[in-house]
């Protein structure tokens, strides 16, 4: 596929690192694991797309690049009005979310969900999906000035970290920062709550009081989708397009693009990323379509 635009997330910043390799199969040297683009040429069993499709999908790296390869049972339609820089920020934090919130969590409407973090892309997504399911959503974030913005996406409560508290008891914990927003809430789990922890950018050593842990029958678990099989994808894919594409269609939910670069300016791009101090994605796009 001819790429028209790449999301920028944290595990691109930790692969140029060196602490995040991409998959065997994967290139090493090119970042990015969401992608939209139109198909170009397709290999000789697939049937669900055509050259000219409008497509994005999750990869497992070499997203960053002007041509890449995506597995067709992975590939999920771009809705009609949706743009290049939405569509490539869109697949990797909906995907991730939406698999914390659903099949890890097993959300259900009317219960009370904390979303950590949650003026990133991936807290952007998780308070949208909460909120249209019918959950009680409440966000932590760290920057004032975007807590209005993040309301406006559903959540009903926008509170400072370490304010927990404020809210809950919490049937889900959409955990995206780490050990200080884990210890922080733990003390305020409703009977059986979730805890799914994605993201680690805070610290990844808690401190943990097992009788409270006891005393609720909470379940704390993690989850990562790049190092899943070919299958395990697939069957992710198959719920998106199932249950978050036509929302999207639908206008139910966005894509908030914090800024754009050309894939010329990655390292602009990679440096606006790593300041912070942002509501949604950074896109890098293919600047002549």
């Amino acid at each position: 596929m001819a790429v028209r635009g790449a999301g920028i997330n944290n595990a691109d910043l930790a692969q140029r690192a060196g602490q995040y390799p991409a998959p065997p199969g994967w290139p090493q040297d090119i970042p990015g694991m969401d992608l939209a683009g139109e198909v170009v040429g397709v290999g000789r069993q697939v049937t669900l797309f055509a050259p000219g499709d409008r497509i994005m999908a999750v990869v497992g790296g070499g997203a960053q690049a002007t041509l890449a390869r995506v597995d067709e049972s992975h590939a999920l339609a771009v809705p009609d009005d949706l743009s290049w820089p939405e569509a490539g920020g869109f697949p990797e934090v909906f995907t991730t979310a939406y698999d914390a919130l659903f099949t890890q969590a097993g959300l259900r409407m009317g219960e009370r969900v904390v979303v950590s973090g949650a003026a990133g892309g991936v807290g952007t997504a998780g308070v949208q999906l909460a909120a249209a399911a019918g959950a009680i959503v409440t966000a932590t974030v760290r920057d004032a000035s975007r807590r209005d913005a993040v309301a406006a996406l559903g959540a009903s409560a926008v509170l400072e970290p370490g304010h927990e508290g404020d809210g809950g008891p919490y049937d889900v914990v959409l955990e995206l920062v780490g050990a200080p927003s884990v210890e922080a809430v733990l003390p305020h789990l409703a009977t059986g709550a979730r805890v799914v922890v994605i993201g680690v950018g805070g610290g990844a050593q808690v401190d943990l009081n097992l009788f409270s842990l006891m005393g609720t029958r909470a379940r704390i678990g993690g989850s990562t989708l790049r190092g899943r099989s070919r299958s395990e994808k697939a069957d992710v894919a198959a719920a998106m397009a199932a249950h978050v594409v036509p929302a999207l269609a639908a206008g139910r939910i966005r894509v908030p693009v914090c800024e754009t670069f050309p894939l010329s300016e990655a390292q602009a791009a990679y440096d606006r990323f790593a300041e912070g101090a942002k509501l949604g994605k950074v896109v890098l796009v293919d600047a002549s379509a």
